[in-house]
């Protein structure tokens, strides 16, 4: 029975609580390094990171978007971008199902209610891991006292197979958006690794199947109806920040790669100047996040999301014109199979799959001409 108040003992230590920003940064490049070191191997032979994600869990990173009123951290948006781009440089699948987990965060401050809130939140400074999905067409949600009973499959998304919780998007009868947060350990949850994409291997992408779940209505919270919610713009911003931990990984083996770079200054510039500058669209995206979540009113949550969504089509760019420079300036050696560098074009070619690019620029164009006719 899927309910809030039905928690699972974790089999991992309990997680440490990380007590400011610098604290977090320190952990963050600690653990990417860590993570470095058997990345390729582990998209060579699709190895799932599960030890690095309980690593994750352990260090107290997985918690710091908890606000402080529930004894988190709540560190600052461009930062949290910042973190998920430095996990993302070790091991870009661990980076975004990370980026998926903090989505689900700030979709529990946002929507659910307190009680809810207060028990989630206490789950994750546990430990505990979150993957954000939405219910197929298809699925049955049918009323069954205080709740309701479902029955279905979700959508793929990453980071299913390393969570604790699943908040999975659904309409409840007659038409209203909810949030169901699922226990993954309940026996009328399967999850299902049916990821084979060529890249972003080992990123716990998965569907869920689940069959006559009770959800009660305690784990149940209203979905938002505006389009530019702050959990959506998050969702851009740390998708960004994936792609920036693409591109740095793939432009640390382009160095490694080239002999002599005297001869490629010039384009070595390029890229370096197209990775600062997509660092520096996520600083401001995060600042503008900042604003809309303490300010929600309709103009500041637009313009963040206007800003997020630049962030993140400017750092897919990024990740795939630095990936395509790694063999393009360094020539064959680049090729080998043994050196697998290959895998960062790949994995900044799955990624940018899953950005509706095009609906992003049209909203993009509504926003400058709404604000050009002020």
């Amino acid at each position: 029975m899927g309910t809030v108040s039905q928690f699972h003992d974790s089999l991992r230590p309990p997680a440490h609580r990380i007590e400011s920003e610098e604290e977090a940064i320190f952990t963050a490049r600690d653990l990417a390094a860590a993570f470095r070191r058997q990345a390729s191997e582990r998209d060579v032979n699709r190895i799932l990171p599960h030890a690095e994600l309980d690593a994750l869990s352990a260090s107290g990173l997985t918690a710091i978007t908890v606000p402080p009123e529930y004894e988190g951290l709540d560190v600052s948006n461009a930062l949290l971008a910042e973190i998920v781009a430095i996990i993302a440089e070790g091991d870009a699948s661990i980076g975004e199902a990370l980026g998926n987990h903090f989505c689900v965060l700030e979709t529990i401050r946002t929507q659910a209610s307190e009680d809810l809130r207060t028990s989630l939140f206490a789950r994750v400074l546990l430990g505990d891991r979150f993957a954000a999905t939405a219910f197929a067409d298809g699925t049955d949600l049918t009323a069954e006292g205080p709740g309701y009973r479902a029955s279905g499959r979700t959508h793929q998304a990453p980071g299913i197979l390393f969570a604790d919780w699943i908040a999975a998007a659904a309409t409840a009868p007659p038409s209203r958006p909810v949030t169901l947060y699922l226990a993954c350990g309940d026996d009328n949850v399967q999850v299902v690794d049916n990821w084979d994409g060529f890249g972003q291997r080992t990123n716990g992408s998965a569907t869920a199947i689940v069959a006559e779940l009770h959800v009660n209505a305690d784990a149940i919270a209203p979905a938002p109806a505006s389009e530019y919610s702050t959990d959506i713009s998050l969702g851009l911003l740390l998708k960004a920040g994936v792609s920036l931990g693409i591109a740095r990984a793939a432009w640390s083996d382009l160095l490694s790669a080239i002999g002599d770079h005297s001869a490629v200054l010039t384009p070595l510039g390029q890229h370096a100047v197209r990775i600062e500058m997509t660092a520096a669209a996520l600083e401001r995206a995060g600042r503008k996040l900042d604003i809309a979540q303490v300010n929600s009113v309709e103009a500041a949550i637009a313009d963040a999301h206007f800003s997020a969504s630049a962030a993140a089509i400017l750092a897919g760019d990024t990740a795939l014109g630095t990936a395509n420079a790694l063999f393009e300036l360094a020539g064959e050696i680049s090729a080998g199979i043994g050196l697998n560098l290959d895998r960062h074009w790949r994995n900044a070619r799955i990624h940018a799959l899953s950005l509706p690019r095009d609906k992003l620029l049209r909203t993009a164009g509504g926003h400058m001409a709404k604000l050009g006719e002020a």
